[in-house]
């Protein structure tokens, strides 16, 4: 947007590009995010943006990096291991659901970003004061990240990309799938069709399933 006064526009940074590119990803897909698109929306020219990024693979990086610097951990505190470890659960859940077009990138930064090791190194310290061994903890840990990001971009009413009408209509059609499927054969696909192709309470949906991965990781054996 150009400056009122001066009729020029905001230097163009990287965080302004991420941003956009972010949001774009939101309305559009994943796919539209390109370089020459991104140049676009910026009123520059593709070349301005290689100052920044030198191709499309790094931009998805700082799309990465956005999403993990978004993770608000909690401060080291009272309740047991596991209730911390919902805690840091939801606090990378929080971080990535509003963009389920790109939370997918999320895990290829997690080990290089200031913010993603200091997601890691919580979580790690959470498993290892829960009994597990090291190199327990560390596939505990990694499964349970992956497992959110597994959630948001496997969420059965995605609140980004395609348009509310379109989406609807995609749940009918597989709402109606299963419904007309014989309710001999399939009593329990079709009773439960509406819940297998979307969920009423997105937020209780969520919830149940960080529950779910923290149950479970309760009854992992510890080595």
């Amino acid at each position: 947007m150009a400056n009122r006064r001066t009729g020029t526009r905001p230097r163009l940074s990287r965080d302004a590009i991420v941003a956009s590119a972010v949001s774009l990803a939101d309305t559009e897909g994943l796919d539209a995010v390109t370089i020459r698109r991104l140049a676009q929306e910026h009123g520059v020219t593709p070349m301005a943006m290689y100052w920044h990024f030198n191709d499309k693979d790094a931009l998805l990086d700082g799309i990465a990096e956005y999403l993990i610097d978004a993770v608000k951990l909690p401060e080291p505190g009272a309740g047991t291991w596991d209730e911390q470890l919902r805690q840091v659960l939801e606090a990378f859940l929080a971080a990535i659901r509003p963009h389920p077009g790109v939370a997918g990138l999320s895990l290829r930064r997690i080990f290089a970003a200031e913010s993603g090791l200091a997601l890691a190194e919580h979580a790690l310290s959470l498993l290892e004061a829960g009994g597990f061994a090291p190199a327990r903890a560390a596939q505990v840990g990694r499964y349970l990240l992956c497992a959110v990001i597994t959630l948001v971009t496997s969420d059965p009413n995605p609140q980004c990309g395609a348009d509310v009408e379109a989406r609807e209509e995609i749940l009918r059609h597989k709402r109606a799938a299963l419904e007309v499927l014989s309710p001999t054969r399939y009593p329990r696909v079709v009773a439960a069709a509406p819940s297998l192709v979307g969920c009423d309470d997105p937020d209780e949906y969520f919830a149940l399933n960080i529950d779910l991965l923290v149950q479970g990781t309760r009854g992992v054996p510890r080595s």
